[in-house]
């Protein structure tokens, strides 16, 4: 596995490769649901890179980019045990140079949910995933379905810029108890890991009550608010039905079209956001 630091060694040996080439990119803190990314980038891709960068513009100022739980050669030895042919780990300097100025503006999806919560995030995620596209140049890039709003803010860059990558999503990996897999789940204690249950309990209680017949997007997040509710170790930061297709919270009282659920909740100190597409 070729470990490569610069965008111009990156770029001299992304024109050696042969095609079809996938990306994965991450942040660090490798679990099982990173190591889905790979194999299923693996099935369909001739050559496999894998990203390992820090962003530090992604991260608020009281959030939690001092602790992430990443950790260079554990990352690295995840990334070669999975097959990777090459990981692109640039410097901050390397991505973000002094004259830097420029960003990607992903419009009003960067304003609601994690993006109102997190001011800039959205923007954040946009710029750098395009700068480390731009060092890959990859034909299709892996992303996993538990961050969803993410997914759809790269994938509406990569489909509105022309940037002719396939992004792939891949359905979120869930431990034992439900779970979905995150970096952050490392932060948890024992008892937080239980209560941090409550959240796909609350996804799981509306898509039975959509399968029984509701369509109310009301009713629907009611429904989530209310399991949330019954767990006292848990902060409910946002529990709504969207619109796949738009990304926009269903304003239609008797919902006709798809439905995707997601929830945020913080548990002790430890945000934790989840989703369940309903149809």
């Amino acid at each position: 596995m070729q470990v490569i630091e610069t965008v111009a060694e990156m770029h001299a040996v992304r024109a050696s490769m042969t095609g079809p080439v996938a990306v994965v990119p991450t942040l660090g803190g490798l679990h099982a649901g990173h190591e889905a990314l790979i194999h299923a980038a693996r099935k369909r891709a001739g050559t496999v890179v894998t990203t390992l960068f820090l962003n530090p513009t992604q991260f608020g100022q009281n959030e939690d980019l001092a602790r992430y739980p990443a950790n260079r050669e554990r990352d690295l030895e995840i990334m070669r045990k999975a097959g990777v042919d090459a990981v692109f780990v640039p410097s901050v300097e390397e991505m973000y140079p002094p004259d830097d100025h420029f960003a990607v503006d992903p419009g009003p999806i960067a304003d609601v949910l994690e993006g109102e919560h997190r001011p800039g995030h959205m923007r954040a995620v946009a710029t750098v995933v395009a700068k480390l596209f731009n060092a890959t140049r990859p034909d299709l890039a892996y992303f996993g379905e538990k961050d969803g709003q993410q997914l759809e803010v790269v994938t509406r860059m990569s489909r509105d810029l022309r940037f002719g990558i396939e992004i792939v999503p891949v359905p979120t990996v869930r431990d034992e108890r439900e779970l979905a897999l995150s970096s952050r789940l490392a932060y948890l204690t024992d008892k937080e890991r239980a209560a941090a249950e409550v959240v796909y309990r609350a996804l799981c209680a509306a898509r039975d009550h959509w399968d029984d017949g509701e369509r109310s997007n009301v009713e629907l997040e009611n429904i989530m608010k209310s399991v949330i509710a019954s767990e006292s170790m848990a902060t409910l930061g946002y529990a709504v039905v969207v619109d796949p297709d738009t990304f926009e919270r269903h304003a239609e009282t008797n919902i006709t079209s798809g439905a995707w659920a997601l929830i945020a909740v913080t548990i002790g100190t430890t945000r934790l956001i989840d989703n369940l597409r309903l149809n």
